[in-house]
């Protein structure tokens, strides 16, 4: 039986490129949640107006992939200590955020975060945001797989390329092609 993962950590290219990689993952879909407006665009969530936060939301296989393996990846693609900041993209709609489905989850997230703090992985705080998920919006049909369909757009060389890179190289056992 499938399970549902609803995560923000920046722009949501980075995240659907990472997680089409893994084995597992049935099913990646770029959207907003979080917020509002119902219905959002693009760009009305682009001016941070509207409360939502760019997500990736995620079907897989427990049977193949866990929820933590994905919370690992998520938390080895962006940097989780940055308020509403990933890189040069700025604005509450760029926020780190876990937008959990049930209480395991919820624990889940809390016991990895809190494994990454005691480890000590980052200097500052991880400020990741917990909120039980409820409605999500799914993106424009452009933004879906996006990195795939525009390897060569200027932001996908630079910013998501380097990304997909640090997931095959970590999680190299357990990628689509592996």
């Amino acid at each position: 039986m499938s399970e549902v993962a609803t995560f923000g950590g920046g722009c949501f290219w980075c995240l659907d490129a990472a997680f089409r990689q893994l084995r597992g993952v049935e099913k990646v879909v770029s959207g907003y949640a979080g917020g509002k407006r119902p219905n959002p665009t693009y760009e009305q969530v682009c001016s941070g107006a509207t409360g939502h936060a760019e997500v990736t939301q995620i079907t897989f296989d427990p049977n193949i992939v866990s929820y933590r393996d994905l919370l690992g990846v998520l938390f080895t693609i962006h940097d989780p200590t940055t308020l509403n900041r990933q890189g040069g993209d700025m604005g509450t709609q760029y926020r780190s955020v876990i937008f959990y489905h049930s209480p395991e989850q919820l624990a889940a997230a809390k016991e990895v975060i809190a494994d990454l703090e005691r480890e000590k992985v980052w200097d500052d705080p991880i400020v990741t945001e917990l909120a039980p998920f409820s409605v999500f919006y799914p993106a424009e049909d452009y933004h879906q797989d996006y990195f795939n369909k525009n390897p060569n757009q200027p932001y996908c060389s630079a910013i998501v390329a380097p990304k997909v890179s640090k997931v095959r190289k970590t999680y190299f056992d357990r990628l689509v092609r592996a």
